[in-house]
């Protein structure tokens, strides 16, 4: 295993043991998962609760960012740590991905641009790849929080 997977793996651990104390303080019920993936360290809480999403998981938001900072306060890096909560994430990442599809067609069917509604800068990269991916360009326009990505015509 390399030092870096070494570092996610900790990042991870460090997570999941934070995540498992804010667990029993709330008296939540949740398996925890951790696993490296894309350069980042990722920590899944499986629960069938949708109590730590939240209204367009905000909650899920906070909670990452907590656990980025418990990371951080241990290993004094800053981390990328990626948090998915009742597969939260991935149901968000499959819609995101259908949404790019219908773009991607609408844009080829009649070369105007597409734009998209506005987005966080994750799920707005989730868009770029899947555009990228079908050989077109993208770019996000606007300022936060109504930064929205827009798809283009091949030149």
């Amino acid at each position: 295993m390399s030092k870096r997977e070494e570092a996610l793996t900790n990042e991870g651990e460090i997570a999941a043991d934070y995540l498992e104390e804010l667990l029993d303080i709330a008296d939540l019920d949740g398996d925890i998962d951790t696993f490296n993936e894309g350069g980042r360290a990722h920590v899944s809480i499986i629960t069938d609760s949708d109590a730590l999403v939240g209204k367009d998981g905000e909650v899920l938001d906070a909670l990452q960012e907590l656990a980025r900072l418990a990371v951080m306060t241990e290993t004094g890096h800053r981390s990328r740590l990626m948090l998915d909560v009742a597969g939260y994430r991935d149901k968000q990442r499959s819609m995101l991905q259908d949404m790019a599809a219908d773009a991607i067609s609408d844009v080829q069917e009649n070369g105007e641009p597409v734009r998209l509604t506005p987005m966080n800068p994750y799920q707005r990269k989730i868009v770029h790849d899947a555009v990228a991916a079908a050989g077109l360009v993208s770019e996000s326009e606007g300022e936060e929080p109504n930064r929205r990505v827009v798809v283009l015509p091949k030149a």
